[in-house]
C-alpha cells in the first residue's frame, strides 16, 4: 500500500483498504473488508474489524477495538481505551452474527474521551464531545457535551472543541451559537 505506514508488528489482512497517508502502529490489526480513509492514525493495539468503515483524518488512540457495525466518519477522535459494542445481549454460546448486531455511527468531527463506552445502536452527533469514562446509552445530539454514567448532556461544544458559556459563546475562538429545537447552530 503506497503512501501508508504499517509498523512491522501490525497485521493488515488481504482485502483491507487503507488510504494514503494513514499510519498503522504496533500490534494493531486491520481485518479483511475494513476500509480506513486517508491520513488516519491507528495507535498501538487497535483492532479494526471486518466491514468497518473509517473516514479520512480519523485518530484512534491505543487499545481501541472498532467492531463490525461501527462507522466512524471523517475527523473522528477516539481516545485511549474507549469501547465500542455491537451486541446488547451477548452470549458466548449463542453467537448472533451481523444480523443480530446494532449499528453505531459516530458523525464527522465527534470526539470520544479515554475509557468512554459507546453502547451499540446509537448515533454520536457531529462535533459532539463524549467525556472520559462516560457511558453513552442513547443518541447524542450534534455539539453536545456528554458526561457521566450514564452519559447526560452537560453543555454544548463549539466547532473548535471549546465548551460554550451560558450565553452560547465560545471562550476559545469567539463563535456564537443559538439553540433551536434542541440543537445548536452557529449565529450568523
Amino acid at each position: 500500500m503506497e503512501g501508508v505506514f504499517i509498523h512491522p508488528s501490525a497485521i493488515v489482512d488481504e482485502g483491507a483498504k487503507i488510504g494514503e497517508g494513514t499510519k498503522v502502529w504496533c500490534f494493531s490489526h486491520v481485518q479483511a473488508g475494513a476500509r480506513v480513509g486517508r491520513n488516519c492514525t491507528l495507535g498501538q493495539n487497535v483492532n479494526v474489524a471486518d466491514n468497518v468503515c473509517i473516514g479520512d483524518g480519523v485518530k484512534i488512540q491505543n487499545n481501541v477495538s472498532v467492531y463490525e457495525g461501527v462507522t466512524l466518519e471523517d475527523n473522528v477522535f477516539c481516545g485511549p481505551s474507549c469501547v465500542f459494542t455491537n451486541d446488547t445481549t451477548p452470549r458466548a454460546d449463542a453467537f448472533k452474527g451481523p444480523e443480530g448486531w446494532k449499528p453505531t455511527v459516530v458523525r464527522e468531527g465527534a470526539s470520544i474521551g479515554a475509557n468512554a463506552t459507546i453502547v451499540c445502536g446509537h448515533e454520536i452527533g457531529r462535533r459532539a464531545l463524549v467525556g472520559a469514562g462516560a457511558v453513552v446509552t442513547s443518541d447524542v445530539p450534534a455539539h453536545a457535551l456528554m458526561l457521566g454514567v450514564p452519559a447526560r448532556r452537560r453543555g454544548w461544544v463549539c466547532e473548535c472543541g471549546g465548551v460554550l458559556s451560558d450565553d452560547m459563546a465560545c471562550p476559545e475562538c469567539g463563535r456564537k451559537y443559538v439553540l433551536t429545537a434542541g440543537e445548536i447552530v452557529e449565529a450568523r
